[in-house]
């Protein structure tokens, strides 16, 4: 059985460590991503299974780059977990069209959850 992909794109390199160590742990393929710039394309060549996407980040935030795989038919029905610590993140990170939303800081075992969850649908 083909391991599921998962990618990470979060600005904060300590969250990207802890989560792709998690996630790998638990059998899943992870891609992770500090630059949001090139978070698109990487969809676009890597074909993810799930994105975990940080809405607060430098230059293109998580609420933006939702909009643009939303708006794209090639990925559009990409399953997207919003993880921010903001105190509206959950409802700027449905309007922009996520499927679920977590607050940091985040309970690890809610994180699988959350991800065994949506790779399930």
């Amino acid at each position: 059985m083909d391991k599921k992909k998962i990618m990470i794109c979060d600005d904060d390199q300590g969250i990207l460590d802890v989560l792709q160590m998690l996630l790998e742990i638990e059998g899943f393929e992870v891609l992770p991503q500090i630059n949001s710039i090139h978070i698109i394309n990487e969809i676009l060549m890597q074909s993810p299974d799930l994105l975990l996407l940080d809405l607060w980040m430098p230059i293109l935030p998580g609420d933006e780059i939702l909009k643009i795989i939303r708006d794209n038919p090639e990925i559009k029905k990409l399953p997207v977990l919003v993880i921010s610590a903001s105190g509206d993140g959950n409802k700027i990170a449905m309007e922009a069209g996520a499927d679920r939303f977590l607050a940091k800081p985040f309970d690890l075992n809610e994180i699988i959850a959350e991800v065994n969850n949506l790779l399930s649908n």
